[in-house]
């Protein structure tokens, strides 16, 4: 059993890290650096499958599945309607965007993308608590690995992208 964890952990580790590597080649060539939304579905795709293979759920595990995917791609819908939102305020030139740019509004824009992200979030919460519930310990560790490394993958690219951007502003 050892054996076959450590052989899931790389083919997991090598799924995100493949599926990551292509959508930051692709997207540092298109647009200003943002994913595009087809990285970002990649992406997702790839979460989903990979956390759902780590499972290995039994069949009356299965009916606790299709609202914790939706929530998943309802999250990683969300924050490419956000790249989009951040991607129409780049479109101006610095000089232009310096001038117009009201901090108060940058504060509430802030606000409520925070906002927005804590609902998907804890609709995520909601929706994995049922079928947390019914996992075996093996399960659980397999999710926690699947989902941290998913997770950390994503968000470090993501983030390194935003970084990135900010370091501009």
């Amino acid at each position: 059993m050892r054996i076959r964890t450590i052989a899931f952990a790389a083919t997991a580790v090598l799924l995100t890290a493949s599926t990551l590597a292509y959508a930051a080649e692709t997207s540092s060539t298109v647009g200003m650096g943002h994913p595009s939304a087809a990285d970002l579905n990649a992406l997702t795709d790839a979460r989903v499958g990979m956390i759902k293979a780590a499972l290995q759920l039994t069949p009356d595990q299965e009916k606790y599945w299709p609202p914790v995917e939706g929530a998943i791609r309802a999250r990683a819908k969300n924050r490419q309607v956000r790249f989009e939102r951040v991607a129409e305020l780049r479109d101006s030139s610095p000089m232009e965007a310096i001038g117009e740019r009201n901090p108060v509004e940058l504060m509430q824009r802030r606000a409520e993308i925070l906002s927005q992200r804590a609902v998907d979030l804890k609709k995520l919460a909601d929706t994995w608590e049922p079928l947390y519930k019914t996992l075996t310990p093996d399960q659980k560790k397999r999710m926690a690995f699947a989902t941290y490394a998913a997770m950390r993958g994503m968000r470090d690219a993501i983030e390194h992208q935003i970084e990135t951007e900010d370091d501009d502003d």
